[in-house]
């Protein structure tokens, strides 16, 4: 068995945080095909990535999709004079989760049991509120308690981007800085969320990395104060682990960072430097399932949990679950929403996330494929088949 072809698909996402997905389609010379994701933040960067994924047909066609250690560490080191994170992570990722996902079909087992099997038999998710619903009292109480009542014990919100006009300055996206106002502003949103909740739920804070180091420390202890908080996540930005420490040793609040860092070896000075409680690499930027598994390995010599950043698709979650069905420090997996149906149009089988966890479908690979005729329907700017 070969490798024919490399497809990046960017497909609309309506009612989704992003508005667009993009999936990586590897087909083989004996019609096992293998998917896989990579949806990025940005319009700009799905375009940059679709790209590159485009190029790696040069490198990759006709190589064994079964050798899949084998082709992370040629892509890998393919782009090491350009910089092997970034970028080149996000396209080694998303063909990474597809030629699991062919190998899986081709052995006939699911993901999981190719990387030792279960130890749970369901993934916890936690998730966020639809924060745009935010605009009254009586909207921020009836969003928390669709998650409360959806049997999430778990939920992450940002209480800093409505904020719009309160910042001290608007020079550009990490000032770092915030007003008392807008200070005092997130933290009454997040006393009434924990009033809301009541003190069973686990409520995490992200701050994506917007802050510097005096700014989050001041607002992880406000919030803190103000309802109780379980995690302060990314409280600064991800390029400095000393800045990092500083915040870590003023604050009482768990720190999780990881989702904007790639590979094992961006997490080595944070295990080893005891920089976060909680890590959460997602599968799709961060190296695939080879890499997450890997990862959750090192944390777990640590005692340290892991919690798969997913904010984008369906392979995301299922691919990221795949792993964390095998991972004993293993937390939650993020979903972006409670209700999850708007991800079923993309896939042949419904994702079963009643109660707040995840079951796998134990089928062969992810376990899912997806809808062929509703992805060529949705297809963006050209990137797909």
């Amino acid at each position: 068995m070969k490798i024919s072809s490399i497809t990046p698909w960017i497909v609309k996402a309506e009612g989704t945080f992003f508005g667009e997905f993009l999936f990586v389609e590897v087909q083989t010379d004996e019609g096992v095909t293998g998917w896989g994701e990579v949806t990025t933040s940005t319009r700009l960067a799905n375009r940059t990535v679709a790209s590159s994924l485009r190029h790696l047909n040069e490198l990759l066609v006709g190589a064994d999709p079964l050798n899949i250690e084998s082709i992370w560490n040629r892509t890998y080191r393919n782009f090491t004079y350009m910089g092997s994170r970034g970028a080149a992570a996000l396209c080694l990722s998303g063909v990474d989760i597809a030629l699991w996902d062919i190998k899986g079909k081709v052995l006939g087992q699911p993901i999981y049991e190719l990387l030792g099997g279960k130890v749970r038999e369901e993934v916890l998710l936690y998730t966020h509120p639809d924060q745009n619903k935010f605009t009254t009292r009586e909207g921020v109480v009836q969003e928390i308690m669709g998650i409360v009542n959806s049997g999430h014990t778990a939920l992450k919100f940002d209480p800093f981007p409505h904020l719009n006009g309160l910042q001290i300055r608007r020079n550009g996206y990490l000032d770092g800085e915030l007003s008392r106002k807008a200070e005092r502003v997130a933290a009454e949103l997040t006393a009434l969320i924990r009033e809301t909740t009541g003190p069973d739920i686990e409520i995490l804070i992200d701050a994506h990395g917007r802050f510097n180091v005096p700014t989050a420390i001041r607002l992880c202890n406000s919030l803190q104060d103000a309802g109780k908080i379980d995690w302060f996540e990314e409280p600064v930005p991800p390029e400095s682990y000393h800045a990092l420490r500083q915040v870590r040793d003023k604050v009482s609040v768990p720190i999780s960072v990881g989702e904007r860092l790639h590979t094992r070896w961006e997490f080595v000075p944070i295990l080893e430097n005891r920089l976060a409680d909680y890590i959460m690499p997602d599968v799709t930027w961060t190296g695939g399932i080879s890499e997450m598994k890997k990862i959750s390995t090192m944390a777990e010599a640590y005692y340290i949990p892991v919690s798969p950043h997913d904010a984008s698709g369906p392979i995301n979650v299922v691919a990221g679950a795949q792993v964390m069905i095998t991972v004993p420090n293993f937390y939650r997996i993020e979903t972006s929403m409670h209700d999850l149906s708007c991800y079923n149009r993309f896939i042949d089988t419904p994702l079963d996330n009643k109660g707040g966890s995840l079951r796998l479908t134990g089928k062969p690979g992810l376990g899912i494929e997806m809808d062929m005729d509703f992805l060529r329907g949705n297809v963006i700017d050209g990137f797909g088949r």
